[in-house]
């Protein structure tokens, strides 16, 4: 079964191209397209896709408040994916995005495998950072983040393991890295990371790294 996309953007041409890009690609499916937010939220009820290719910057309803919506509906409905189209590398609506529930970031010159791959990554549940919009980006948004929650109340079902695995998690480990630092093996990190992820509520990794730096577990700079 195809990945069911729709792209959102206020430039016709562009969505035309993109569309183009990854109705080619056989296993995607660009069904509907969206000129703005509220067109946006108004065909993900209609269109149930898998992924949203969200533009920051839109009139009327701006990228950042339809995800918000799309993603943490009022009532029963649909919740994609949604990749954030930005065209600069620093963007200053990035953290909020990642707030609102973006899976991830990808730069509108990227090229069209690029293109292919982040729809295919976050269709599998990964998070995705543009290579160009690195984790240091992240940083500096989350260290002038509103009021730091209080980590031991949000982490009190965790057990000390858990715990360690969300730390290495929130550094920007894979499995196998994590399990390679806390001695353990890369299936038992993997078991421990979903465990994590599903005490926390966290959609993907890039969640987890939000919720690290609110919380002050990892702090900008560490590695």
């Amino acid at each position: 079964m195809s990945i069911k996309v729709l792209v959102v953007d206020d430039q016709p041409m562009y969505r035309l191209g993109v569309s183009a890009i990854l109705n080619a690609h056989p296993g995607i499916a660009v069904v509907g397209e969206a000129g703005d937010g509220q067109e946006a939220i108004e065909r993900n009820r209609v269109l149930h896709p898998d992924v949203i290719l969200m533009d920051i910057r839109m009139p009327n309803v701006n990228g950042i408040d339809a995800t918000r919506r799309i993603v943490h509906p009022e009532g029963a409905g649909n919740v994609p994916a949604v990749i954030m189209l930005t065209t600069f590398d620093f963007d200053d609506y990035v953290y909020d995005a990642l707030r609102a529930g973006a899976s991830g970031f990808l730069l509108k010159d990227s090229e069209a495998e690029t293109l292919i791959a982040a729809v295919e990554t976050v269709h599998a549940g990964d998070a995705l950072l543009a290579p160009r919009v690195t984790r240091r980006l992240i940083e500096q948004f989350a260290e002038s983040a509103p009021a730091r929650l209080k980590s031991q109340t949000v982490f009190n079902e965790l057990t000390e393991r858990e715990r360690d695995v969300f730390e290495q998690l929130a550094r920007g480990r894979s499995n196998a890295e994590i399990g390679k630092t806390l001695f353990i093996a890369e299936q038992t990190a993997k078991t421990h990371v979903s465990r994590v992820m599903n005490k926390l509520g966290l959609r993907d990794r890039v969640h987890a790294v939000v919720l690290a730096y609110e919380t002050g577990i990892v702090r900008a700079g560490e590695q």
